[in-house]
């Protein structure tokens, strides 16, 4: 496969960063729609004659979860990487773009048309309102294509960078998904305070729309990859073709499995945690609604900045695993002390910079690890069981923890103890697979602690 690829377009480097430009622009679209809601908690939770939705914080949690609702259980993500691994990266990149525009612009119309009441009973979660219920099924369609775009994404990178600057791409890549939660967790809230609640949300139907003109351009130069390698557009080789028996190589290797786990429970614990601190930074800190969003946005536009400079660390002296045990060890320090009774909003500031480090670390190593475990055949489906293992934990726990702090709510005042410690024993399982994932490299020999480029 290398030596094939040597005299194509993706040598140039040109191309392949054109190439990167246009999938991290299309991937940031569908961040700044899965966080643009954050911020809005603390509207959507005022009566409705203050502007808001009189919306519970379990029903916003239950919001925040349904993102992943049809992947986990209708094993959506399954069936995405099956797609992807069949039907190539151009179909499935396509079809998820479709899907996020799909269910962004459902949200955007349940929020802007429809009243909260009347309650409705849905099975699973019990008694809602009516309007948190269609705005979850929204929510949980752009949910399927923005995890199938992450899977997709992240093949079109390794195809095109497979041998090179693959690190450096992935933390580039990951640095503009960054980029767009920052983006969204800095303005949503100014702008639908200014503007009314629904405009941040007319906001991102328009970036993913961009986000799949941009993506139909790509196709075209990947469709020349595939000329230039002597391929029909779907048909591949026999050494690179996808069979449901290869994958019982993946399912039998405990470093796939591993590398699960730690990212099931690094990003249970952290995408979460943004879900709700925004409304943290006013309940226990004190911070002003219309700066609050710019504290948690600290942690994003961290991650901008170092993970291209970790993805390239790892690229040119490795030590891959051993960053993923750093950052678990950062994440769950700082998620500890947040549960700790220091309010000081400048204790709040710092502990965002150091989560932003962790924020940066761990996935700068994670990402380009995977194809060092999984046969690029099976990288699609690999990745799909990846991200459904994850989805089960972004769906229970932001549930779980909108749960826990209705319990310890009394009238405005809510104690956050309890649902940080939660967190941070999330954070615990994070140390403990990241930890057993160096030990494995060591046994097994992935080439973990080693550089990417050859």
């Amino acid at each position: 496969m290398r030596e094939e690829i040597r005299n194509t377009i993706a040598t140039r480097a040109w191309a392949r960063w054109t190439v990167l430009a246009i999938v991290s622009f299309t991937m940031m679209a569908g961040y700044v729609v899965a966080k643009e809601m954050s911020p809005l908690q603390f509207m959507l939770e005022k009566a409705a004659q203050d502007g808001g939705m009189g919306w519970t914080s379990g029903e916003f949690g239950i919001f925040a979860g349904s993102r992943g609702f049809f992947n986990v259980f209708l094993l959506m993500l399954f069936v995405g990487g099956i797609i992807l691994d069949k039907m190539g990266v151009r179909f499935t990149g396509i079809l998820s773009c479709v899907l996020m525009l799909t269910g962004a612009a459902a949200v955007y119309g349940v929020i802007t048309y429809t009243s909260p009441d009347p309650m409705w009973s849905v099975p699973l979660l019990g008694t809602i309102k009516r309007q948190v219920a269609l705005a979850a099924l929204g929510f949980a369609f752009f949910g399927i294509g923005y995890e199938m775009c992450g899977i997709t994404v992240s093949k079109v990178v390794v195809r095109w960078f497979s041998g090179k600057e693959m690190a450096l791409a992935m933390g580039l890549q990951v640095a503009l998904a960054r980029l767009g939660t920052a983006l969204a967790l800095n303005f949503s809230l100014p702008i639908a305070l200014n503007w009314g609640l629904p405009k941040p949300l007319l906001i991102g139907v328009f970036c993913v729309g961009v986000g799949l003109i941009a993506y139909l351009y790509y196709c075209t130069m990947d469709r020349r990859l595939d000329k230039e390698q002597g391929k029909q557009e779907i048909a591949q080789g026999d050494d690179e073709k996808f069979h449901f028996s290869d994958m019982k190589i993946t399912i039998k290797n405990p470093g796939f499995w591993l590398i699960t786990l730690l990212c099931m429970f690094y990003y249970s614990a952290l995408y979460p945690f943004l879900d709700f601190a925004t409304k943290l930074m006013i309940s226990k800190y004190g911070v002003e609604a219309e700066l609050a969003g710019a504290i948690p946005s600290i942690l994003p536009y961290t991650s901008i900045v170092l993970t291209p400079l970790f993805g390239a660390w790892f690229d040119n002296k490795g030590r891959g695993a051993t960053m993923m045990v750093i950052g678990s060890v950062l994440l769950t320090i700082t998620l500890f002390v947040f549960a700790m009774p220091l309010n000081s909003s400048w204790i709040a500031v710092t502990l965002m910079c150091v989560l932003g480090i962790a924020f940066s670390l761990l996935p700068a190593a994670l990402w380009p690890a995977v194809p060092k475990i999984v046969p690029m055949k099976q990288l699609g489906t690999s990745y799909s069981i990846i991200y459904y293992i994850q989805n089960i934990g972004l769906m229970l726990i932001p549930v779980l923890i909108g749960k826990v702090l209705e319990r310890n709510t009394v009238g405005e005042q809510v104690d956050y103890t309890h649902s940080l410690i939660i967190f941070g024993i999330i954070g615990v399982g994070a140390i403990i697979a990241s930890s057993l994932l160096l030990w494995m490299d060591r046994k097994r020999h992935y080439g973990l602690e080693s550089p990417n480029i050859a």
